[in-house]
């Protein structure tokens, strides 16, 4: 389990919330995730923020050169969480 707290951002394009990985976080789930991404590198991951649990994929962002964690409309209402606040994340890797 990785745990790390990163701020809460929203996508200038649209209405979509984000999470960016701090880099050494990156980096141990690269280690984690050897030979198992998908399109895009993209890498599956299980979630836990507060009581909310929930599966998805981190996306590559090539100008932080880290991930991308996207934060669902459910998620950010049931543990309340806000725009550009910290926010305690556990994540791992799905096999």
């Amino acid at each position: 389990m990785i745990r790390f707290t990163a701020p809460l951002w929203r996508w200038s394009g649209g209405n979509w919330f984000f999470v960016t990985l701090p880099a050494e976080t990156a980096s141990e789930v690269r280690l984690d995730a050897m030979g198992q991404r998908g399109g895009f590198g993209s890498i599956k991951v299980s979630v836990r923020v507060g009581e909310t649990s929930w599966r998805t994929s981190l996306f590559p962002d090539k100008s932080s050169g880290s991930f991308l964690l996207p934060m669902k409309k459910s998620v950010r209402q049931a543990e309340g969480l806000s725009l550009d606040l910290p926010v305690d994340i556990e994540l791992e890797v799905a096999g």
